[in-house]
């Protein structure tokens, strides 16, 4: 079981001091939570992508790198990254350059997004967004596991004899986390692939998306993964912990009170009837586990905790109460109540291992000549092969 937190990368006025943090004291915060959450030994970070004010996330790849300098051991994800404006062949390549850097400490979630303009920024038609979903992963899958592609499809322009660059570390590509909470085909193309499956699992009722999580579960099976018990799911939710209840809803209300979604009701209800968890160390560790109750055995458990305008100070100290006074017994509880053979979380060293065992890590063969304007196929390559390319012009 993967224990971690994610950030939405808002950008948001504290209600209590007035002060509204610029994107660059965000960048440096999100960079410094990170790191801070590697060093209490959670075991995951995630960012998401957005091209849109008040967020200031719109390279994860780029602020991942850098983060993966900063650490050494937490697994580094996004909490999504959009398979529909972004075109798969620079997701294949941007991803398993960051999988180089960061050593093999990276998966990654793919969705649609949920910003109207989005699409049209990127010159994409929202009406057909779950079917560039679709094909955009597809095609990601193929790039990253066959060595030289040819393939034509609706959205972009055909590939022949293609090579994405760098290949995938050890020839194992990112583990993939498709993130939905209303799309069945999404579920259904993450079973079909035996990918993992991530419900948000913020801002709805408890529960709500547990029909979703079902028919993936359902379908992972189907096509011939695992039992249904085994398919690889993950949560999310947002938590603010003090040591007594009371004080945790007193300092975590003007901030929950000051949230972007336009929620209007009291905190103590939105924690009742959602998956918000607010309250004691015990009364969080309580709460996610009536996610075990509702989802049944699942890998991953993230949660926001630097939103709606948190100063840093509050930030750090929640990851250290999540670390310290959390984290340890619901891992110790979730262990206890799994059930026998459903597997842990899988990372860039078991994917390796299921795939090669101790033999040696296949050498990929990339095409030698994908049409590059290189030298040998220049055609202002000189008849000397010594002779370096040159533009007549020049």
């Amino acid at each position: 079981m993967q224990f971690g937190i994610f950030s939405v990368s808002d950008v948001t006025r504290d209600p209590v001091s007035g002060h509204t943090p610029s994107e660059a004291e965000r960048i440096d915060a999100v960079v410094e939570l990170a790191a801070h959450a590697d060093q209490a030994g959670l075991d995951v970070f995630a960012i998401g992508e957005h091209h849109n004010p008040p967020f200031f996330d719109s390279s994860p790849t780029t602020l991942l790198s850098f983060i993966a300098a900063r650490t050494r051991r937490i697994i580094l994800s996004t909490s999504v990254t959009l398979m529909t404006t972004n075109d798969p062949v620079k997701v294949a390549e941007d991803y398993a350059m960051l999988q180089h850097l960061a050593k093999g400490r990276l998966d990654l979630m793919l969705g649609r997004g949920n910003t109207v303009p989005v699409y049209p920024w990127f010159g994409k038609d929202i009406r057909k967004g779950v079917h560039l979903a679709l094909e955009n992963y597809n095609l990601l899958h193929r790039l990253w596991r066959e060595d030289v592609v040819d393939w034509n499809g609706e959205f972009r322009t055909p590939l022949q004899g293609f090579t994405s660059t760098p290949r995938p570390l050890e020839d194992v590509p990112p583990f993939v986390w498709h993130g939905s909470i209303r799309t069945p085909e999404i579920a259904e193309q993450a079973a079909y692939y035996g990918n993992g499956f991530f419900a948000n699992h913020i801002l709805a009722p408890n529960g709500n998306f547990k029909p979703l999580v079902d028919f993936y579960r359902k379908r992972y099976e189907h096509y011939g993964h695992g039992r249904a018990q085994d398919a690889v799911v993950g949560l999310g939710g947002h938590s603010y912990i003090a040591k007594r209840s009371q004080d945790a809803y007193t300092q975590y209300r003007p901030y929950f009170e000051n949230n972007p979604h336009g929620i209007r009701i009291p905190l103590e209800d939105w924690a009742q009837a959602t998956p918000t968890s607010v309250g004691s160390p015990q009364e969080v560790i309580d709460k996610t586990l009536t996610f075990h109750d509702l989802f049944g055995d699942y890998q991953r458990q993230l949660w926001v905790v630097d939103g709606y305008g948190l100063p840093q100070a509050e930030v750090l100290k929640q990851i250290d109460l999540l670390a310290e006074e959390v984290v340890p017994v619901l891992r110790k509880e979730f262990e206890s109540r799994r059930a026998p053979g459903v597997p842990d979380a899988p990372t860039h060293a078991s994917l390796v291992r299921a795939k090669y065992g101790d033999g040696p890590v296949r050498q990929p063969r990339p095409n030698p000549n994908r049409g590059d304007n290189t030298a040998g196929t220049s055609p202002y390559q000189d008849s000397d092969p010594a002779t370096p390319a040159v533009h007549p012009s020049l």
